[in-house]
């Protein structure tokens, strides 16, 4: 599972906390919340683009709080990220979240990696090879 870090800028979005390392991947731990509306969600992915700018990122996520969404909200987030992501690491301490993780990336094919893992230093280490 993931820890925020302490000397790190920090954002706190209704669904997850983010931050970026030092080397450009972008953290991200799933919150226990109800999943958001399509609406809420399109207003969300605006604010996370003005934060990344025009580039590509790696994400290290922790989906162990993951909740389902709807399957208009997948086919959303399915359409949009592979504007923005170069490849997604995602790591769990929950069955449910690894098994929700799983079934959005089987369900929805992406352009991009996708990986499971069991620890950070092995997410963290994929994800470098595409920096």
């Amino acid at each position: 599972m993931l820890v925020k870090p302490e000397n790190t800028k920090v954002i706190e979005w209704p669904t997850s906390t983010i931050w970026f390392d030092e080397t450009g991947i972008l953290y991200s731990i799933s919150k226990k919340a109800p999943p958001l509306s399509l609406e809420e969600t399109k207003k969300s992915l605006l604010e996370f683009k003005k934060l990344i700018g025009d580039k590509k990122i790696c994400m290290l996520v922790d989906v162990t709080h993951s909740t389902a969404a709807s399957s208009e909200l997948r086919d959303y987030v399915a359409e949009e990220f592979p504007k923005f992501i170069k490849a997604i690491a995602m790591i769990s301490d929950s069955a449910l979240g690894t098994m929700l993780a799983n079934l959005f990336f089987t369900l929805k094919t992406q352009p991009y990696p996708t990986k499971m893992f069991k620890t950070e230093a092995e997410a963290k280490i994929w994800l470098q090879q595409y920096l």
